[in-house]
């Protein structure tokens, strides 16, 4: 149970990519509170363990697994060892994902000047390795004609943001991509497969802290204070305000919702300013 939401996942498996962060380790540790299995996959194996192992040290079933969500080989040996320790995967939540600094436009730094690899890194990670881990993991599902795919987009799916070009168009990449995935997998596949996104709002996280909050001071900078100016609810989003969301998506309470992105911002997109 999560927030009064009780959703009964006994029996299935979750994979979570970039499990180990600080949004998607809360969802992790929520899916366990259900009943759920949880692999735990990280590129940072000592973050994974430690994720992992908080969530069995609260009663859960949960393993770490080291993954470079950008090689398809690693997905697959991950995916045939969670197989193995924890049963086949009927849940993916594709969590994987993040900013750089180096592809963030500044002052100091001309859009016209964002390096290419910064640049590849950031939309690879949000877009490509969502791709990659729907292909592998989704293969499996669809042989079994059976799960739910939950896909991390963002609010700059909705409203691209200034400064983070990459980055908006990966999420608007991830978008698009979760409703093309729900068709094709019903299609050709079982009406039992859905496909569905989550795209949270502002919620502080190692790769956004440093727009948001002023080092020195731990103040909001501008940007940060226009972000609470323009959300309705007055404040950055929480991690324990997104499992709700997941949990609804994978129940029966949701079972004839498909291919939807569902915005979690405290009414941001809702908001013109006026």
């Amino acid at each position: 149970m999560e927030r009064g939401l009780s959703v009964d996942l006994n029996g299935r498996v979750a994979a979570v990519t970039g499990g180990a962060g600080v949004l998607c380790s809360t969802m992790a540790a929520a899916l366990a509170r259900c009943g759920a299995s949880v692999a735990v996959l990280d590129i940072a194996a000592d973050d994974a363990g430690e994720c992992a192992g908080r969530i069995r040290d609260e009663g859960g079933t949960a393993a770490p697994y080291v993954c470079n969500v950008l090689k398809k080989d690693d997905l697959r040996k991950a995916a045939e060892k969670i197989e193995e320790e924890l049963g086949p995967v009927d849940i993916l939540v594709n969590g994987a994902g993040g900013n750089r600094a180096e592809a963030t436009a500044t002052a100091d730094l001309s859009f016209f000047d964002l390096p290419e690899d910064a640049t590849r890194w950031v939309f690879d990670l949000n877009f490509l390795g969502t791709f990659l881990a729907c292909q592998v993991f989704g293969r499996r599902m669809a042989e079994r004609q059976r799960g739910d795919i939950i896909n991390i987009s963002s609010m700059n799916a909705f409203r691209p943001l200034t400064r983070i070009p990459a980055y908006s168009a990966a999420k608007s990449a991830v978008s698009n991509f979760t409703l093309w995935l729900a068709v094709h997998m019903n299609r050709n596949y079982s009406p039992d497969l859905r496909v569905n996104a989550i795209a949270p709002g502002f919620f502080l996280t190692e790769q956004n802290r440093f727009l948001l909050i002023d080092q020195d001071t731990g103040e909001l900078t501008p940007r940060g204070q226009t972000i609470i100016d323009h959300t309705p609810m007055g404040r950055f989003g929480e991690p324990e305000d997104l499992p709700g969301t997941l949990l609804w998506l994978l129940s029966d309470a949701s079972r004839f919702v498909n291919g939807i992105v569902v915005p979690v911002d405290g009414g941001f997109s809702a908001f013109s300013g006026v």
